[in-house]
């Protein structure tokens, strides 16, 4: 059983979430390299079981879950009992399940810190969204909505549009059927859209720079179709 250092939280956890960045870590793809022996897991929620010196928001028996926001090489989730740096442990409200919990931090603060916290992106603007029914992309819809821009939700069929009309996509284009970059400036007045947000990359890339707009920003988060030798473009 660990004992909560400085500023550490141990928790019992009830519920884990399972997200690309784990796959992305177990296959040493990510960001950093593991180094062994390694945990694993990003996300959980569960009950405070200890807290370590100088530890003043949290209490045993809290309701809490954890924001992705440390190093895999240091603290993992997937466990019984886990630590947690307090910086990265969160109460979350009773109205969300252990299960909720654990699953909506990962994805919610991937979209806001592209769309909000960087891009700024207001009233009047477009947003691209590729792969828009994963999570990452239904929570980059719901954030591009709350900040007044307009987000054209890109799917491979027509299967799915649908569904993303209703998580409140504006617009949605079906990649396989249609013509995205003609279809983004049909959308856009031929103005192109100011933001992409895309987790794929690959040999579509290009056509979604060709669909921005001047000083348009194009984000890579997911690496979906790339390779070790595209590494850098994380």
């Amino acid at each position: 059983m660990p004992d909560p250092g400085p500023h550490e939280v141990r928790i019992e956890v009830k519920a884990i979430g399972i997200n690309r960045a784990d796959s992305m870590w177990r296959n040493d793809r990510y960001v950093e390299s593991p180094i062994f022996p390694a945990g694993l897991g990003y996300d959980c929620a569960g009950l405070v079981d200890a807290v370590g010196k100088d530890v003043t928001d949290f209490a045993v028996g809290d309701t809490v879950s954890t924001i992705p926001a440390f190093s895999l090489n240091k603290y993992f989730t997937y466990g019984e009992i886990i630590l947690a740096p307090d910086h990265a442990v969160v109460k979350h409200p009773k109205s969300l399940s252990f299960a909720e919990a654990a699953s909506v931090w990962m994805m919610f603060i991937t979209a806001y810190g592209a769309l909000v916290f960087d891009a700024d992106v207001k009233a009047g603007e477009f947003v691209i969204i590729p792969a828009a029914s994963s999570c990452v992309g239904l929570a980059a819809i719901q954030i591009a909505n709350h900040a007044g821009a307009t987000p054209i939700a890109l799917t491979r069929t027509s299967d799915k549009r649908k569904r993303l009309h209703e998580a409140g996509a504006a617009h949605v284009v079906a990649t396989q059927e249609q013509d995205m970059v003609a279809e983004v400036m049909r959308i856009t007045n031929g103005h192109g859209a100011r933001v992409a947000f895309d987790p794929v990359g690959g040999a579509d890339f290009p056509k979604l720079i060709a669909a921005l707009t001047n000083q348009g920003i194009a984000y890579i988060y997911g690496a979906l179709r790339m390779t070790r030798r595209s590494r850098c473009w994380r």
